[in-house]
Order: structure tokens, then C-alpha cells, then sequence
């Protein structure tokens, strides 16, 4: 009796998926690519296109708003990069005791917990977060960005450690053992190089979220501390202006550059 070969299922076949596609990509990026666009716009009008310019990007490091923007972006940088490190400590651990540590009570719940933030909308995160410095009496300011940033960044800095972690076998680490290495040696000299792509992805993943959050940031700053969403977000309550056109673009080249670095460096592989 024949069998029938079942065919691979191959969502491009199905009509209008292209269409579909395409219009899913222009609404997304559409606006990011007018703002771009219109960042190098010699006019000061957004309606009136007057010829290709970089005054706005020099207004940003040297017009009347520079200082501002300088001190937010510098108080950005540095909080994203802490929560980042930090962040990826904490997720590294994490993610050996829940890969290496073998079946333990209360493992899918510990799971859960850390893939909480991820599950849970953001505005939710950002009052508890809001209530829980209130009700310690805990002031606002730059310590308590860098708090929020920490844990909130630790789940996306522990997905792709862990999944590089999985896709590494224990083997090595059992058979340096077998050659007299101890537990810690083990780990530090075989696991965690072999980790490093995943290590390193998870940073810059955590580094950017950290960098581009306004809405837990917003709930958590102090009077006067202000991050570069925030300052963005103040600019723009007064008028749209080109400049922030020119901020805006840099900060997604930023986040662009970082994303890919992160994608490239989980798809490398220094396990062979």
C-alpha cells in the first residue's frame, strides 16, 4: 500500500502572505524611517523639505538644549550599562541553576518568576515598582532607575544564556573533571567560554532595553533626573522640533547596531 509523502508546510505558499508581509513591515517601519529622513532636513519646518543638512545633529551637541541632552544621555549610558552587567551576572547564575542544577522543587516556578516581567505589561511592572520604593521610603533618583533597569532586564539577559547554556552538552564539563578539574574549574575554564556568545548577547539584549525604557523609567525617576527617553519625551510635550528628530535617529542606530551584534554573536558557535 503507498503512502502519500506529506508535504512541508511552507507559509509563503499561502495567497497574500507577501502582501501581508509588506504591509506589516511598512507600518512598522514606515515612521522610523520619516523621522530619519526628515532628521537631515536643512528646514526647521517638518511640512517644508529645504535640502539635505546636519545642522540638527550639530544643534544636539551644541545648541541651546546640548547640555541637557548631554547630561541625559550620559545618565542613560551609565545606567544601561550597570543593569546590563549586573543584570547578566545575575541571569548567568540563574540560568546554571536552572540548566545544571537537575530537577529541584519549585523549578517551573522559578521559571516563571524570571520570565515574569516578560508576561506581565509594563505599565503593571512600573507601579508595583513605583509602590514598592514608596512604601520603604526609598527617594527617587538615579538609584532607583538603575534598581528598576536591573530587574526588569534580568529575563531578557537570561534567554539566550540559557538557551546557549541547553545547547551545550555536560560532557565537558565531566570530562575536565575527569581530568582533575575541579567544580569551579570546570565551570570557569570550560562552561563559561563556551557561554560566552550567549553571555554576550544577553548583555547587549539587556543593554539596549535598559537604554531605550521610558515607561518604568518614567514612573521611578526622581525630580530632575531625566534619561534620554524621558528628555525626548519632555522635548516633545513643547513641539516637535528637528532636533529631536536628529536625537531620536541616533538612539535607533544605537539600538540597531546593538541588535545585530547581539543576533550575530548568539548564531556564532565555539562549541566544535
Amino acid at each position: 500500500m503507498a503512502t502519500a509523502k506529506s508535504a512541508k508546510f511552507d507559509i509563503k505558499s499561502y495567497k497574500g502572505f507577501k502582501a501581508i508581509t509588506l504591509l506589516c513591515l511598512f507600518v512598522l517601519y514606515a515612521p522610523l524611517l520619516v523621522v530619519t529622513i526628515y532628521s537631515f532636513n536643512a528646514s526647521a519646518s517638518l511640512t517644508v523639505w529645504e535640502g539635505v543638512s546636519l545642522r540638527w545633529y550639530a544643534d544636539v551637541f551644541t545648541g541651546p538644549e546640548s547640555e541637557k541632552f548631554k547630561l541625559a544621555a550620559r545618565n542613560s549610558f551609565v545606567i544601561a550599562i550597570v543593569a546590563a552587567t549586573v543584570s547578566t551576572t545575575i541571569a548567568t547564575l540563574a540560568a546554571t541553576g536552572m540548566v545544571r542544577g537537575g530537577k529541584f522543587k519549585l523549578r517551573t516556578v522559578s521559571f516563571g518568576l524570571i520570565s515574569l516581567p516578560l508576561m506581565v505589561p509594563e505599565i503593571v511592572s512600573a507601579v508595583a515598582i513605583l509602590i514598592f520604593f514608596n512604601s520603604i521610603g526609598f527617594d527617587r533618583g538615579i538609584m532607583t532607575i538603575l534598581l528598576a533597569h536591573i530587574a526588569f532586564c534580568i529575563p531578557f539577559a537570561y534567554l539566550p544564556i540559557s538557551a546557549r547554556m541547553q545547547g551545550i552538552e555536560d560532557s565537558y564539563e565531566q570530562a575536565a573533571m575527569d581530568l582533575y578539574a575541579t567544580k569551579k574549574q570546570a565551570f570557569t575554564k570550560i562552561l563559561i567560554p563556551l557561554m560566552m556568545p550567549g553571555i554576550i548577547s544577553g548583555f547587549l539584549l539587556a543593554f539596549i532595553v535598559s537604554l531605550d525604557d521610558f515607561i518604568i523609567t518614567n514612573f521611578v525617576k526622581g525630580a530632575g533626573v531625566e534619561t534620554l527617553p524621558t528628555a525626548i519625551f519632555g522635548a516633545v510635550k513643547q513641539g516637535i522640533k528637528p532636533n529631536i528628530m536628529a536625537i531620536s535617529t541616533m538612539l535607533l542606530g544605537v539600538s540597531v547596531v546593538m541588535v545585530t551584534i547581539s543576533y550575530f554573536v548568539s548564531k556564532s558557535d565555539n562549541t566544535k
